[in-house]
């Protein structure tokens, strides 16, 4: 749809003072405290007295040119807050009130006409501190230490924050496209999706799979697709701080070795707490990465501004 709401926060009149994350198509469960943005300012110009005719004589006082200055600085403070007072003005909106909040059961309006969301950053799109070892969901507060050899992409097709392996190669049944002997990725689960950790963990995993081995992003069909499945693992676990679910599959492909995925999903340790979806897809065989690395690199999420050891921010992670 052309005239789509862009994902981005919006006011929740649900929880005044606070906003809440549209994806595009629905509400989410995270909100936050209303940021409100600083009013623009109109620096005042620099003051630069008129040239006096002639020098003050020696020895004498200054009591006329004392004057003259301190009618213009009143002047020039008439002038700036005149300014000030304009610029308050222009940054109010159009019809001089501030925005109405909007109710969280019903869209925002269309930002075309109402402007953009507030600037912050997306659940769906890399929003790191730049360390090239650290993968940071700013959204879900979490951080993850990348393994040695893997990289953390600026572009993928599926919008999402992703590391992988540095090396690719062909997909199997689908030479014109390239796949990674391990991916991770982080995502923010719809509004609508599961309540619980087990239950979004286990819904998960089937389209983990899909996404891995059926079928890509754009819809081509990679290593010969799905032929079967075993369930390695479901169980609860702790993931920084709070307690999880993690379901894992190996799943058999028409091509190629096949591979492991897993679904992890635990509350976020920011806001409101809502639910985070961590994926693992790992190729089977000698190529792929072994499984332990799973293990420890969930035991490696680690809240943002945490810099506990044990795989977390601050040590390495060996492939």
């Amino acid at each position: 749809m052309s005239n789509a709401t862009p994902p981005g926060w919006y006011p929740d009149t649900a929880a005044p003072g606070h906003e809440r994350w549209w994806d595009g198509t629905a509400w989410t469960a995270h909100t936050r405290p209303y940021a409100a943005p600083a009013q623009p300012y109109a620096p005042a110009q620099p003051y630069a007295p008129a040239p006096s005719a002639s020098p003050a004589a020696p020895g004498r006082g200054s009591g006329g040119g004392s004057g003259r200055i301190v009618a213009m600085v009143v002047a020039g403070a008439v002038v700036v807050g005149a300014a000030v007072t304009g610029a308050l003005l222009l940054g109010r909106d159009d019809d001089g009130t501030p925005p109405v909040a909007r109710s969280s059961s019903s869209p925002p309006p269309d930002t075309a006409t109402h402007g953009g969301p507030a600037d912050s950053p997306s659940p769906d799109a890399p929003a790191d501190g730049g360390d090239p070892a650290v993968l940071v969901d700013q959204l879900n507060g979490i951080t993850l230490r990348v393994p040695d050899g893997w990289e953390k992409p600026e572009d993928t097709v599926e919008e999402v924050l992703t590391m992988r392996t540095a090396r690719s190669y062909s997909c199997p049944g689908s030479s014109a496209d390239f796949c990674y002997h391990g991916t991770v990725t982080t995502r923010t689960p719809n509004a609508a999706d599961a309540d619980t950790a087990e239950k979004l963990a286990r819904d998960d995993i089937a389209d983990a799979a899909d996404a891995a081995y059926e079928e890509n992003a754009v819809g081509t069909r990679i290593h010969g697709g799905i032929t079967s499945h075993k369930q390695l693992a479901a169980t609860s676990v702790s993931v920084a701080g709070r307690t999880g679910y993690e379901v894992r599959w190996r799943v058999v492909t028409g091509k190629g070795p096949g591979g492991y995925v897993q679904s992890l999903a635990f509350p976020s340790s920011v806001g409101s707490e809502s639910l985070v979806v961590v994926r693992y897809a790992f190729d089977a065989g000698p190529d792929g990465p072994p499984l332990s690395l799973m293990d420890t690199l969930t035991k490696g999420i680690r809240p943002i501004g945490d810099s506990a050891t044990n795989g977390g921010v601050g040590s390495s992670v060996a492939p």
